[in-house]
């Protein structure tokens, strides 16, 4: 009898892990709705104050807020890959939602991006699959007379999330982890730490027309990805068809590296995907670009700086269009609107 018993418990245990391992995560309750146009005093009220920003994907406790993001991203959050990496519909990039979810109880952010997918699939009926296909990258690469890197006196540590917020600075939760960003509106500056990426400031310089970065404790790989997201931004956006920098120097360590873009060359890249410069029919670049703002434009807009080519040129290196075997996520189905809440 207790031998059966034995084996009776042990059959059930068997089971409930099974059906716990088949199961897929999900949110507890979940709201999906259209984002509103965006709000630029709330946006400026969140650059001067700190704290959470009114757009991207913020998870405290167990309360994750998704605002402003087009699909596209929000497959990013969901399956950790980058834009470059998800095949699909155009119109992917162009509508966007705010989601508010709650966790189960017991649940860490670390669930997050599965409970993402499973109501991604629910409601906007995703399907998708894993492939791996030629794609088009701008490699990285050292250039003909070696690199020319300062290596970095200190290391990047990762960013601590529970952490307070000081005063200016907000945070945001990216695909690959927190990130945390300081904006000085009044000198047109932001600092961004990426973690054990690195960090990225940037500066505008109107006296001559251009804007300084600086990056340091950055590792070739966080530099590619910082200059991907960097040219994005200047571009207008993940729709603007940027094409991801992906690494092949195979230098490896931590480097601090500074040099100056010409706003002229900012304002052909926004201009060429479209996007209105006010005062000057095309717009100021980097909506999602803190600190950007609206550039006010001299006279004469060409100006001190060199190009984004010159400048990885200056640190011994190079970007070159090759393509790249690159693990895709192929979208097989989507819907436009979701399911009712």
């Amino acid at each position: 009898m207790r031998q059966s018993l034995t084996k009776l418990t042990l059959a059930l245990a068997i089971s409930a892990i099974a059906a716990f391992a088949q199961s897929k995560p999900s949110f507890e309750v979940a709201t999906i709705k259209p984002s509103p146009p965006m709000d630029p005093a709330k946006m400026m009220a969140a650059l001067q104050g700190g704290g959470k920003m009114p757009v991207g994907a913020n998870i405290e406790g167990l309360r994750a807020e998704y605002l402003y993001l087009d699909l596209k991203t929000l497959i990013t959050y969901a399956y950790g890959v980058k834009p470059y990496q998800i095949s699909g519909p155009d119109w992917m990039s162009s509508t966007r939602f705010d989601i508010v979810a709650r966790l189960p109880e017991g649940s860490t952010k670390d669930d997050a991006p599965r409970m993402l997918q499973s109501l991604l699939e629910d409601r906007f009926k995703l399907a998708a699959h894993h492939a791996s296909a030629e794609h088009p990258v701008l490699a990285l690469l050292v250039g003909k007379n070696g690199p020319k890197l300062k290596a970095s006196a200190d290391k990047p540590v990762a960013i601590d999330d529970s952490a307070p917020l000081k005063p200016g600075e907000m945070k945001m939760d990216g695909p690959d982890g927190p990130v945390r960003a300081k904006v000085d509106i009044a000198s047109g500056s932001s600092v961004v730490d990426m973690g054990l990426k690195g960090k990225m400031s940037y500066k505008l310089n109107l006296a001559n027309q251009s804007m300084h970065i600086d990056f340091s404790m950055t590792t070739m790989g966080g530099f590619a990805d910082m200059l991907t997201q960097l040219m994005t931004q200047m571009s207008g956006g993940p729709s603007a068809g940027v094409r991801q920098i992906v690494d092949m120097t195979g230098i490896k360590g931590n480097y601090d590296a500074s040099f100056e873009i010409s706003l002229a060359e900012i304002m052909a890249m926004a201009r060429a995907n479209g996007i209105a410069i006010p005062g000057r029919g095309p717009a100021a670049p980097g909506a999602g670009a803190p600190g950007a703002g609206d550039i006010p434009q001299a006279s004469d807009p060409g100006g001190g700086g060199s190009s984004v080519n010159d400048a990885v040129q200056s640190m011994g290196l190079k970007l070159e269009s090759r393509k790249a075997m690159v693990d895709q996520l192929v979208v097989d189905h989507l819907e436009k609107t979701p399911t009712d809440n």
